[in-house]
Order: C-alpha cells, then structure tokens, then sequence
C-alpha cells in the first residue's frame, strides 16, 4: 500500500530520494527519468510553441504526507521559491491526524462566451436566443462527436446583457460546455464558433469576440481539512494560540485586500506548483483565481479559516480549477507524464481535488507562520543557499555559508561573500 510518508527525506542525497520514492510509489527508476534528464528535449519543445532555441528548468520537488480523500498521494510542485514544498509537506503531516484532506469537485463545465453587437432591440434579441436555447445547444453538441461519446458536451446556454459599456448596450452568450478530462478551451473555443452564424441569424446581429472564459465558476474545487488542536502547537506556542493566530490572519485578508492579495498568492505558491508539474495552464489557473476572489465586489480571502465545536482548527478552500489530463502539454510533456502518473490520477477530477488541497495545505503553513515565529525565520533559513550560491559557494560550503548567516540572521549577498571569503 502506497503512503505518502517518507521519514527522513530531506536529508537524503538526490539518488536516495529518486530510490526512495520510486520504491514507495511502486515506481521504476524509468518512470522518473524524466526529471532527471530535464524533462523535456529541444527537439520536443520545437513542436510546443514558436521561436523554440531551447529549454529551461525549474526545480521540482515532492510534496509528501498528503492524503486526500482517504488516499494518499506523492505530490509533484515545480517552482523556485524556498519552504513552498517543505511548508505543504508539514502542513499535510498535521492534516492526516484529522484525517486528512476531504476535497470534491463540481462538474467540469467551461463557459464559451459570444459577444452579440449591433441589436436594435438588445431585449428582443435576448428573447429570441432563449426561444432557440434548444436548437442551439443542439448545434453546439454535435460538433465534438469523440467528446460527446465520453459523457461531455453542451449542457447549457445563459444570456446576458450587458447594459452599460463604453460601447453601448451588448449581449453576451455563454455556453455551458463539459469539456470530461480535458481542461477544454480548444473544444469550447471550436463550439462557439460553430454557433456564432446561428446566433447572428437569430438576433440579425453580430458575434464579434467567441472565446473561452477563464472564470470557470462553473467548474470549483473545494478541499477542507481539520487540524486537532493538540497537533498545532510547539516550542512555547500552545496548539489554542497557533489556532487562534491562525484564525486572526485569516481575518485580515478576509476584510483588508491588500492582505488579501498576498494571501491568495501564499495559497497560489501550492496550486501554480501542481499545475506546473502536471503541464497544466498556470496563467488560466491564476486568473480564474483571483477573479473568483473578487466576485462579491470586493476583493477577499479563497480560504476561510475557523474552529469547530470541539477547538479544532478548520480550513476550507474553494476555487476555479479548469485543469485536464488530456491533450495539450500534459500529453506531449515527459515530466508532465511523470507527474500524472506518479498522483495516480485517472480523471481531471482527482487531480483538480489533489491541486486544491494544496493549496489548503500551502495557506496553512503561511498563516501559521506568520501568526508564530514569522515568515522570515522558516523562509529564509532555505533562502540562504541561493544566496551562499549566488555568493560563489559550492559543495560543501553552501551549507555552511548558509548556517552562519542565519545564525547571523544576515542573509545578504554581500555577508556571503565576506563569510565564504574568510572559510577560503
């Protein structure tokens, strides 16, 4: 049986670690290869996007001790930034003495947009789409007979008007589209445009802009998690301060956006690593992000943060999660390939599930953080490597290096230099 607990393996060499892993994931040494050899080839990338002259790398490292939904699961997060995968991986260490992360999904169902100008009557126009509502979903769901034939494809149509523009007045016309495994902007993207002469016959006006809509808001992820108080706390915080700490800086960026911004990116350091890995589209992920943050009006907390009856912590996280299995660099990506294969993933679904939850996992790690002994203890104690290596250390030294200036709580470029100049 497959767990997510690996004692120890910070502290093992790379070799050790890749060992390690492939034996408690039930893996081959072949099956990691490809974050070995730098995942992808020149060759490979020409055929990905234009102007190709190479490739470039970012860490990517394994996120352990997540159990979500009473399985647990390796979790792949490609990015730069220091304690990001080390912060997840506590935070999901504290998690499974409640259980772990519970996480659901709502449909996977895209929004395609049309924008209807030049109606004479905007009202009439409406009407007459709502009218035709069946003849155009009934269009709309033959165009893609392979995803059709999966359980996917038109399920709904909404018309909007926009009242007010520097325009004037338009309609717009969302398609609600299921798009199964896929993330599925080529199918809604493919659906719109085959609608848009129906729709302009219709109103006798013109479709101008038909595209997919990157506030998936029919499409959430949800993942909530309880932390047993006796678990939070250490050193001379007790578990009912960490909690409470907790919970009054969740407040903050519950009500103040500027808090909040900063917020959403401690929980978007989990999620854009996941997405990343499993060669999602990170950009479409954020964007559906913040825009969902902001939909009341205001712009606020993705999480919230509370206690239950008995004083155990209690964390929730819903947002937009359009990310698919199939097609796009998920399929032609080697590492990406590696890292779906390594969650054990079999539908969009359970890797939309997995993403949130780490994102739950991530917030959870900033706030107690910051609600303790503060970001900077934790974060730039990893920090200063980079900066021992951006100093000229190596081998042995950037440890050392390292140590010194956080025993020095100096983490400067140019205390480095001084301190790897004296051990030279």
């Amino acid at each position: 049986m497959t767990t997510s607990r690996i004692s120890g393996f910070y502290n093992m060499t790379l070799e050790e670690r890749r060992a390690k892993l492939a034996d408690a994931a039930n893996q081959t040494p072949e099956d990691l290869s490809a974050w070995t050899s730098g995942g992808l080839s020149a060759e490979a990338a020409d055929h990905m996007i234009e102007n190709v002259i190479g490739t470039h790398s970012l860490p990517l490292g394994i996120a352990l001790n997540f159990q979500v939904n009473g399985k647990d699961v390796f979790v792949p997060m490609t990015l730069e930034e220091p304690s990001v995968v080390a912060g997840a991986s506590f935070m999901a260490k504290l998690a499974r003495a409640g259980g772990g992360f519970k996480a659901t999904t709502t449909e996977p169902h895209m929004i395609g947009q049309m924008q209807v100008l030049d109606l004479e009557n905007v009202h009439l126009a409406q009407l007459s789409l709502l009218e035709h509502k069946a003849e155009l979903l009934e269009e709309a769901d033959s165009v893609d007979p392979v995803l059709k034939k999966f359980g996917g494809g038109a399920r709904n149509l909404e018309v909007r008007l926009i009242a007010e523009s520097p325009i004037g007045p338009f309609l717009v016309v969302h398609l609600i589209y299921d798009v199964r495994d896929a993330m599925g902007a080529n199918a809604v993207n493919t659906a719109c445009e085959r609608l848009a002469p129906h729709i302009e016959r219709i109103t006798g006006g013109r479709v101008h802009l038909r595209i997919l809509s990157n506030l998936a808001d029919h499409r959430l992820a949800r993942a909530r998690c309880t932390i047993p108080v006796s678990e939070l706390g250490f050193d001379d915080f007790s578990g009912e301060k960490v909690r409470d700490g907790i919970i009054e800086a969740w407040a903050f960026a519950a009500s103040d956006p500027y808090r909040a911004a900063t917020h959403n990116k401690g929980i978007m350091n989990g999620v854009d690593s996941v997405v990343i890995a499993t060669g999602n589209d990170w950009r479409a992920i954020e964007a559906g992000a913040h825009a969902y943050a902001a939909r009341s009006g205001k712009y606020t907390s993705l999480s919230t943060w509370g206690r239950d009856k008995d004083g155990n912590l209690v964390g929730t996280l819903e947002m937009p999660m359009a990310v698919g299995i199939v097609g796009g660099a998920t399929k032609v990506h080697p590492a990406a390939q590696a890292a779906v294969k390594l969650m054990g993933v079999k539908t969009a679904s359970e890797l939309a599930e997995i993403i949130v939850s780490v994102g739950l996992a991530q917030n959870m790690a900033a706030l107690r953080a910051l609600a303790t002994e503060g970001i900077q203890r934790g974060h730039m104690s990893l920090h200063a490597r980079q900066v021992a290596i951006a100093a000229g250390a190596s081998g042995d030294l950037i440890e050392k290096v390292a140590s010194q200036m956080v025993a020095e709580k100096v983490v400067r470029i140019d205390r480095a230099e001084e301190i790897l100049k004296g051990m030279k």
